[in-house]
């Protein structure tokens, strides 16, 4: 029996989850909806045009990135085999020539002998099939994705605040408190500041230079999800009626409120990465660095997701999504891609190579695989199974990720020791996938 899948999306997760089927026997209808119906980003009708940066980030096993590379050359990624053979000069970034990216990964999924790509919009969830239709639905797409997966579970709106490293941040200064002294304990850490480290902090925001953004990213404000320095210019007591309200945050140290405070609610379940509450901003990543490091126990933070504000669709995958973003225990339909709320090229034909890895699994009978989460891949697949749907939002490769190592471990090994685990565990996984 010929076995056969439909894949809806031809960006960078969809190329790679077609090719993965096809290599693996499965006779693959590949669904573009360009050049026929046109998005505000893409210039072309190719596979896997790039319509952001021409840069797939570090190739360095020590760099979040380029592990994350590392294990997906392992899987047999064919967008980092074509990646490579358009790389230009960039040190230690893949950077590549978008034009000759594109145009090698088009050329070769239309010449594979089980491809059939099809021009137009496809306006339902494929099954048997993979959904990796990025930020960019179409319209018609996206209702239907509500209508299967409820109305609340896809977001229009992208509002990030940056998330840190626990270990960068400084206890000493910080204090643990919920607001009123609701919930649990330690899931908030508060910085407090006086007045003038206030005022100081509003005039940092002020003279921030600010990401304008592409002519497709911009934004009509939702009052709920306003910048951080959007905030601040409506007045300088906005902030502190807002996301830096001191009101039911007592200092135990002094027994009074602060004057503000910024609140870092916890972002994972081992606390090591941590969200600033309502920064969602669109400073440019230096000064992001700058301004935010002026924050009381914050001089030396280590920034595993910027903040920022754009247009994305995806899908609240925590509330809405089974093992290995399944659209359900039994159904064969995967989603893959920014659709499921990762960011930046790799994470998402990571997420497209596992997609078509594990449909193809399903139909012959198996269940999907996910890899360990003291992988970067599988630390990726646990935050997207396990963070707080309340408080879902897009992330990209960090090492916040991955499972802690054990106590004793010097802070100056860590990062070799957790590199060294996620290369030896994945490889021990990746013995398995195809069984």
């Amino acid at each position: 029996m010929t076995l056969t899948a439909t894949v809806v999306g031809g960006g960078l997760a969809g190329s790679e989850a077609a090719w993965a089927l096809a290599e693996r026997g499965v006779r693959v209808v590949l669904h573009e909806m360009r050049p026929a119906v046109r998005t505000p980003a893409h210039q072309t009708g190719r596979l896997a045009e790039l319509v952001c940066s021409n840069s797939f980030k570090s190739i360095e096993t020590a760099n979040a990135h380029g592990l994350l590379k590392t294990e997906l050359r392992s899987l047999g990624s064919i967008l980092l085999e074509a990646a490579d053979q358009a790389r230009v000069p960039g040190g230690a970034a893949l950077v590549v020539d978008r034009e000759v990216f594109s145009a090698a990964v088009d050329a070769r999924i239309r010449a594979h002998p089980r491809i059939e790509v099809v021009t137009g919009e496809a306006v339902e969830l494929p099954r048997p099939g993979v959904v990796a239709t990025g930020p960019l639905t179409s319209e018609r797409l996206a209702a239907a994705i509500a209508a299967e997966l409820g109305a609340t579970a896809l977001a229009f709106y992208d509002a990030i605040a940056p998330i840190v490293s626990a270990e960068s941040l400084d206890q000493e200064v910080l204090y643990a408190r919920s607001r009123y002294g609701k919930g649990d304990g330690d899931d908030y850490l508060n910085a407090p500041m006086t007045r003038e480290q206030y005022q100081t902090f509003l005039a940092d925001l002020a003279a921030g230079d600010q990401f304008a953004g592409h002519d497709f990213d911009q934004v009509a404000y939702f009052e709920g999800c306003l910048p951080v320095e959007e905030m601040a210019r409506r007045g300088p007591e906005t902030l502190r009626f807002g996301p830096m309200k001191p009101v039911g945050l007592r200092d135990p140290r002094t027994g009074r409120d602060p004057y503000a405070v910024v609140q870092l609610r916890r972002e994972d379940k081992a606390g090591q990465m941590w969200n600033l509450v309502g920064f969602q901003t669109r400073l440019r990543i230096p000064e992001q660095q700058r301004v935010f490091r002026t924050i009381p126990g914050l001089a030396r933070a280590e920034f595993l997701r910027y903040g920022s504000i754009h247009r994305n669709s995806y899908v609240n995958s925590p509330a809405a999504l089974a093992r290995g973003l399944r659209r359900g225990e039994r159904d064969p339909v995967f989603f893959a891609g920014q659709i499921t709320g990762v960011e930046g090229y790799t994470e998402s034909l990571g997420t497209g190579l596992l997609a078509g890895i594990n449909l193809h699994r399903v139909l012959t009978g198996r269940d999907p695989v996910v890899p360990p989460p003291t992988t970067m891949l599988g630390g990726l697949y646990r935050y997207l199974a396990e963070a707080d749907p309340k408080h879902f939002q897009p992330m990209n490769a960090n090492f916040g990720l991955l499972d802690p190592l054990p106590e004793g471990v010097r802070k100056a090994d860590r990062r070799a020791a957790l590199v060294e685990r996620a290369l030896r565990d994945f490889a021990f996984w990746r013995e398995t996938v195809d069984r």
